[in-house]
């Protein structure tokens, strides 16, 4: 257990912005990393990176003391001195149980930004799966990562941490799900931002593909007007348009109202039917004015911001519940562990039990096994295979009985 090391930068000890400080292609990367385990004794070595955090798990068997992370730093960042002693300054060293727990936690979105978020699983598998097919990592972190993904899976069925979602995007999308909106509906797109791009990766990913998009910026209007195989225009235009709607979805950054009431009337024309809006936008992109003159249905980010707030509340009411799950994880994977070293001490046994059959029946016993028949040789070599099998699988199953036997006594 106490090879397991983790030097961590995150959200929480450094901004989001300065994780860009480990970034390199993938090629520099994997040669930074080989030369770190050529450099330090560092036996299994991954990085797990996201918007919130980068990490460095290892198997080693030495401490983690300053020196050991200024060279670690010094070898990574290529003898950038700067960088070097912004990364020891910053770093965050975890070994042993503390190291495992912190991955559980990870793992299970416990400690994220926002609890109970599930990407991050696929994330910690994905990382693991890249680092194992570039043999950086052995036997040791493949345990290790097994029992992460097995804990956090745990968390999220046995748990109500993930059942309630927190985002404004994807409250957003469930209510207008809610309203039974078809596919073919007609969709104003009014700002190509952060929020509105999420947005319409929902949109898309299930079925809906009648898109039209505005945006201050021309360009940014394009970039997202083109994975929507839609039209892209400029905000100034959005007055002129002719060709209707069923549903808007806003958000902007502009500082008042940019939808008032005469280009709400230019937009839907003599079309009375009822609208849905989705204002994603503080301050609210569209004007107060229309709800009262218009039949509109209205999904507003203040109204959203309610239900995500009392969502996270809930489920930091699971937190208890999911450190008894991560805690009893951690235990099994300490047994894991010793029934592993069980088996990797004996596995010179099926080898060194060969090798004394093959003594036996060409030396010693040669000339006696010689002058028996054939069908007593048969006989004979039953027995000893019978034999060998069982003094190759009897030793290995006792051991792992007095190791969970002594565990169940403690």
């Amino acid at each position: 257990m106490e090879r397991l090391k983790i030097i961590a930068f995150t959200h929480k000890t450094v901004g989001v912005g300065e994780l860009s400080k480990f970034n390199f292609d993938e090629q520099t990367l994997h040669q930074k990393l080989a030369q770190l385990k050529k450099n330090l004794p560092i036996n299994e070595l991954m990085i797990l990176s996201t918007c919130n955090r980068y990490e460095f798990i290892m198997a080693t068997n030495v401490d983690i003391s300053k020196q050991f992370i200024a060279d670690f730093f010094s070898t990574y960042f290529s003898g950038n001195e700067n960088l070097t002693n912004w990364a020891v300054y910053n770093a965050i060293v975890m070994q042993g149980e503390a190291a495992l727990l912190h991955l559980f936690n990870v793992a299970s979105s416990v400690d994220s930004l926002v609890v109970g978020e599930r990407e991050i699983i696929t994330q910690v598998r994905g990382a693991y799966e890249d680092y194992s097919k570039q043999n950086f990592t052995g036997d040791f972190i493949r345990m290790v990562i097994n029992k992460t993904i097995e804990a956090a899976k745990d968390v999220y069925t046995q748990t109500n941490i993930a059942r309630n979602p927190v985002s404004i995007v994807s409250l957003a999308y469930r209510k207008l799900k809610s309203l039974n909106v078809k596919t073919d509906a007609r969709f104003l797109i009014i700002g190509a931002g952060v929020t509105n791009t999420a947005m319409c990766k929902y949109l898309k990913k299930h079925g809906f593909k009648n898109f039209v998009v505005f945006n201050r910026t021309l360009s940014n209007a394009e970039i997202l007007a083109a994975d929507l195989n839609a039209n892209a225009h400029t905000l100034a235009d959005l007055k002129n348009y002719q060709l209707g709607f069923d549903v808007m979805v806003t958000c902007t950054g502009a500082p008042h109202a940019i939808i008032n009431p005469e280009i709400y009337t230019s937009l839907t024309g003599n079309d009375k039917t009822k609208k849905i809006v989705i204002d994603l936008a503080v301050p609210n992109d569209l004007d107060a004015a229309i709800t009262e003159n218009y039949d509109v249905n209205i999904i507003a980010v203040n109204n959203l911001q309610e239900i995500a707030t009392e969502n996270l509340r809930e489920r930091e009411k699971e937190l208890a519940q999911c450190e008894k799950i991560l805690s009893a994880k951690a235990e099994e994977f300490k047994l894991l562990l010793k029934e592993r070293k069980v088996e990797l001490a004996m596995s010179e046994v099926p080898r060194k039990v060969k090798e004394i059959r093959e003594i036996a029946v060409n030396e010693i016993f040669a000339k006696e096994i010689e002058q028996l028949d054939a069908p007593s040789k048969e006989t004979l070599e039953k027995i000893i295979a019978y034999l060998e099998k069982k003094y190759i699988s009897v030793p290995m199953k006792m051991a792992k009985e007095i190791l969970i036997e002594e565990t169940a006594n403690r």
